[in-house]
C-alpha cells in the first residue's frame, strides 16, 4: 500500500466507526421512551468490547496470513505485540477491519430490544465475536485461506460476515429471551422518528467507507462501490415505500429510513461485482422484500423488536445470492448463485446455531432476559440511573405537567405501524395525572 492508501484506508475506517453511533440512533429511536438510554449503550458498549478484544486475539484469529486452517486463524499477532510503526499498511488494515467487528454484533441488539440485561448483553457480546464473527471473518475473507473465499464466494463488504451473521444471531438470541411484555397485545410505536432518520442519514454516510473502503484503495472499484451504494440505497427507500403504500395505505417516515439501511445491506456483498443497473435492481428487490419480510414476526410468533431479521438477515440473502447472477465480467451464472447460496446458508446455519447455544449459556449463568419489574418500569432507570428525557424542566403548571405526561404515555403505548391509539393512550395518561 502506497501513503495515500493507508491514509483512504483510515479515513474510511473513522467513516465505519461512525456507522455505530449511528445505528444507536437508528435503534433507539424505535424503542420505546422508557428504554431509549439503554438501546444506545447496547451499541456504544461494542465500542468498549469489541475494540479491546480485536486488540488482544481477535485480529489474529481472523487474519492471521501464515499457517492457518480454512476454519482459524492462528496466534502470530496475538496482542499486536510485535506491531511496528513501518508497517503502516497492516496497522491500518487493522483498525479498518476492526470497525466490522465493532458493528456486527450491535446490530443483534436490536433484535433484543426492551428486554435483556446489560451484564447479559456486555457477556454475549465478548462470547458471540469471539466463537462466532472472528472464524466467519476468516472463512469469508482470509485470503487464500478461508474456506469460503477458496470456494469462490463473492462477499465484496460483508454480507454473510456482517449481516447474515448477525440477522441469524439475532434471531436466535431472540428465541432465547422471549417476547417483549405485550408483544402483538400492546402497540409499541418508535418514540422519536426524527432520531430514526438521522440514525439512517448517518448510517448511509458511514457507509460508503464501509463498501468503498474495502477496495483498500481509492481505485475504480471504490468508486463503483460508491456509486452502486448510493443507487441501490435509493432503489430501495422506493421499494419499500411502493410495498408499504400498496399494503398499508401510506408512505411512513420510518419505512424510508428502514428502506434504505435495506438498500445497503443488500449492495453490501455484491456492489463491486456489478453494474449501476444491477445495483437499482438488487436495490428495489432488497427494499420489497425486506418490507414483506418485517411482518414475518407477527405470522411466525417471533419477537425481533426493531426488525433485524427482516432487513439484515433477509437483505443479507439477497444481495449475496443475486450476484450470482448479476456479477459481471462473465462472473454471473448458476455456478456462482450455487456458491454464493452456499455461502449465505452456511454462515446462517453456523451462526444461528451458536448464538442460540451462547444466548442459552448467558441465561443459564449470569441471566440474559431483564426482569419482569425492570422491564415494565424501563431498562434505562433499571439499568443506568438515567432517563432520556427530563420532562420536568418543560414548564411549571398542570398544562405542561399533562402534556409531558401525554407525551411520555404516547411514546411508551406506540408500536411501529399502529394507529392513534397510543397517543391517546398518552393522552388520557396526562389528564389522570393532571386531575391528580
Amino acid at each position: 500500500m502506497s501513503q495515500t492508501n493507508i491514509g483512504y484506508v483510515v479515513i474510511s475506517a473513522a467513516l465505519v466507526m461512525l456507522m455505530t453511533p449511528g445505528l444507536a440512533f437508528f435503534y433507539g429511536g424505535m424503542v420505546r421512551v422508557k428504554s431509549a438510554l439503554n438501546m444506545l449503550m447496547m451499541s456504544f458498549i461494542a465500542l468498549g468490547i469489541v475494540s479491546v478484544l480485536w486488540v488482544l486475539y481477535g485480529f489474529t484469529l481472523a487474519f492471521s496470513d501464515t499457517s492457518s486452517s480454512p476454519i482459524l486463524g492462528n496466534l502470530d499477532y496475538i496482542g499486536l505485540q510485535d506491531i511496528t510503526v513501518d508497517q503502516g499498511e497492516l496497522i491500518a488494515f487493522i483498525l479498518f477491519q476492526l470497525m466490522f467487528a465493532v458493528i456486527t454484533p450491535a446490530l443483534m441488539s436490536g433484535a433484543l430490544a426492551d428486554r435483556v440485561k446489560f451484564t447479559g448483553w456486555a457477556l454475549f457480546v465478548v462470547l458471540w465475536v469471539t466463537v462466532v464473527y472472528f472464524p466467519v471473518a476468516h472463512w469469508v475473507w482470509a485470503v487464500d485461506q478461508g474456506w469460503l473465499f477458496n470456494q469462490g464466494v463473492i462477499d465484496f463488504a460483508g454480507g454473510t460476515a456482517v449481516h447474515i451473521n448477525a440477522g441469524a444471531g439475532g434471531l436466535a438470541a431472540a428465541l432465547v429471551v422471549g417476547k417483549r411484555i405485550g408483544f402483538k397485545r400492546e402497540p409499541m410505536r418508535p418514540h422519536n422518528l426524527p432520531m430514526v432518520l438521522l440514525g439512517a442519514a448517518l448510517l448511509w454516510f458511514g457507509w460508503f467507507g464501509f463498501n468503498a473502503g474495502s477496495a483498500l484503495s481509492p481505485n475504480g472499484t471504490a468508486a463503483l462501490m460508491a456509486l452502486n451504494t448510493q443507487v441501490a440505497t435509493a432503489a430501495a427507500i422506493i421499494g419499500w415505500l411502493a410495498y408499504e403504500r400498496l399494503r398499508h395505505g401510506a408512505f411512513t417516515t420510518l419505512g424510508a429510513a428502514s428502506g434504505a439501511v435495506a438498500g445497503l445491506v443488500a449492495i453490501t456483498p455484491s456492489g463491486a461485482n456489478v453494474n449501476p443497473m444491477g445495483a437499482l435492481l438488487i436495490g428495489v428487490v432488497a427494499g420489497v422484500v425486506c418490507a414483506w419480510a418485517v411482518g414475518l414476526k407477527y405470522r411466525l410468533g417471533y419477537d425481533d423488536s426493531l426488525d433485524v431479521v427482516g432487513v439484515h438477515l433477509f437483505g443479507g440473502v439477497v444481495g449475496t445470492l443475486m450476484v450470482g447472477f448479476l456479477a459481471t465480467d462473465g462472473v454471473g451464472g448458476f455456478e456462482q448463485f450455487g456458491k454464493q447460496a452456499l455461502g449465505a446458508f452456511s454462515v446462517m446455519a453456523y451462526s444461528f446455531v451458536v448464538s442460540y447455544l451462547l444466548a442459552q449459556l448467558v441465561q443459564r449463568t449470569i441471566g440474559f432476559r431483564a426482569s419482569e419489574e425492570e422491564e415494565t418500569a424501563g431498562l434505562d432507570l433499571a439499568y443506568h440511573a438515567e432517563t432520556g428525557y427530563d420532562f420536568s424542566q418543560t414548564g411549571s403548571g398542570t398544562v405542561a405537567v399533562g402534556a409531558a405526561a401525554g407525551t411520555a404515555g404516547a411514546a411508551e403505548s406506540g408500536g411501529r405501524t399502529g394507529d392513534r391509539h397510543g397517543e391517546k393512550a398518552g393522552e388520557k395518561a396526562g389528564e389522570k395525572k393532571v386531575d391528580a
